[in-house]
């Protein structure tokens, strides 16, 4: 009879996870790529950003991260955005990493430049800011100051 019980309850919350999963899964980014077209950015530096990381246009979310990787000859980072299908974007578009406020989130943040030719699933965005270290301004802050004082 315990057996049968414990049974059941396993049963029950593998049933509850499974359903947990499916809603996170339709309900948020998480199963990118669909109804959009994935376009590519490469950046010094991307700390912070990660799969999933919102990508927005005017303050407004348009896409999200769906994958990074290290170049092995440049050393800079490829990251590749998934774009809404509804959001055409000029092929002149730059891209920079900013923060969500002081010590938010890291987001991508577009801004569409002037030319005419819309991007194509598959193009780089030419120009891109990467991610600027707010500690390590600080740090360098702090320590020009004490060099100063010596």
């Amino acid at each position: 009879m315990n057996n049968l019980l414990e049974t059941l309850i396993g049963t029950l919350v593998l049933i509850v996870a499974a359903t947990f999963s499916w809603y996170v899964y339709t309900t948020t980014d998480i199963g990118r790529g669909h109804g959009g077209y994935v376009i590519k950015a490469v950046f010094d530096d991307a700390s912070g950003v990660n799969i999933g990381t919102d990508v927005r246009l005017a303050g407004l979310k348009i896409g999200s991260v769906v994958a990074h990787r290290l170049d092995q000859e440049t050393y800079q980072a490829i990251i590749e955005m998934s774009i809404d299908a509804s959001v055409k974007l000029p092929q002149d578009t730059s891209a920079k990493i900013t923060t969500d406020g002081l010590l938010g989130d890291k987001y991508i943040a577009l801004e569409p430049g002037g030319a005419e030719e819309m991007l194509k699933p598959g193009d780089v965005l030419e120009h891109t800011q990467s991610s600027i270290d707010l500690w390590a301004l600080v740090n360098e802050y702090i320590f020009k100051d004490e060099k100063k004082n010596k």
